[in-house]
């Protein structure tokens, strides 16, 4: 090869650099653009108008501005819907899920546990069943008639019959979404724990630490990037939950269960009031880019 010939080959081979890399990433940025920019913007401009599902409006919508933002924000009905979304959030996705899945981890991790393979199937068999066959599931389970399987176990210990759905509904959609969420959490921290080097955690160890000390200072430290990214994926998706909440209470009794997603649905599909539920969507959409960026603040991963 001449010196003439190599330059000409080096800026061959980088022309097709060029051109492979908008080959490549052509495809997703295509489908990213079509399935979620368009429709985030489509529901960005339904929520500047008073678009509806019937009536005039549903014809002849117009421009509102930023009406149906004021009028959310000023409702006790959305704010409290809100509120009752960050609760169950925090104690089935914070909480529940994240504790609950780290502990099935760590029992994963260690030796002298017997039928890894049963446990780990038993944790693993709520993520895979459905969410409506779940919810439906869990209505007969949790049902008010003597017949239910609660109720039936109740009465074994001579306890009369209960109705945690109508008692305690908030609590009974936490305990089930926990139930779904374990499996998730279980897998990525059983992922986050095969990084940590078992040298590192027998010398802290030998030098005196015990468990505690030593998945507080050694463990949690070494997987805090996993754990966020965790923390921040089941937020959205705890966010988003709604058929499980909509086939088991929708939204009861009264305004109790009433969560944004169901807040949402009613608006938009109920009462057809398209604009004021995309309206309320993009503000979920807001307050879930603050918490991610919060998250990955803390994590101190660079976006």
């Amino acid at each position: 090869m001449t010196a003439v010939e190599a330059p000409a080959g080096r800026a061959g081979r980088r022309r097709r650099a060029r051109w492979a890399l908008p080959l490549f990433l052509g495809p997703s940025v295509v489908l990213i653009a079509v399935f979620v920019i368009a429709p985030a913007g489509y529901g960005l401009y339904l929520a500047l108008t008073n678009t509806q599902l019937t009536g005039f409006a549903a014809r002849d919508p117009q421009f509102v501005g930023l009406d149906n933002f004021r009028n959310l924000l000023g409702s006790k009905d959305f704010l409290s819907s809100l509120g009752r979304t960050g609760e169950f959030v925090f104690w089935s996705a914070i909480v529940g899920q994240t504790v609950l899945g780290m502990l099935a981890a760590l029992l994963l991790r260690q030796k002298w546990l017997r039928g890894k393979g049963v446990f780990g199937a038993l944790v693993l068999l709520p993520m895979v069943v459905p969410e409506v066959v779940a919810s439906l599931t869990w209505a007969s389970v949790l049902s008010s008639d003597e017949d239910g399987t609660f109720n039936r176990l109740l009465s074994l210990f001579g306890s009369g019959a209960a109705a945690p759905l109508q008692d305690s509904p908030l609590t009974s959609i936490v305990i089930i979404n926990v139930w779904r969420g374990i499996a998730f959490a279980m897998i990525m921290f059983q992922a986050a724990l095969e990084d940590v080097p078992d040298e590192l955690i027998e010398a802290s160890r030998m030098d005196g630490a015990s468990a505690l000390q030593v998945f507080r200072y050694i463990t949690l430290p070494l997987i805090r990037g996993p754990v966020f990214l965790y923390l921040l994926l089941t937020t959205i998706t705890t966010v988003g939950v709604f058929g499980l909440v909509y086939f088991l209470t929708q939204g009861g009794p009264g305004q109790e269960t009433e969560l944004a997603s169901i807040y949402v649905f009613q608006r938009a599909f109920q009462y057809s009031q398209i604009g004021l539920g995309s309206a309320a969507s993009v503000i979920l959409l807001v307050l879930l880019t603050v918490l991610g960026l919060t998250y990955a603040r803390l994590s101190k991963v660079e976006v």
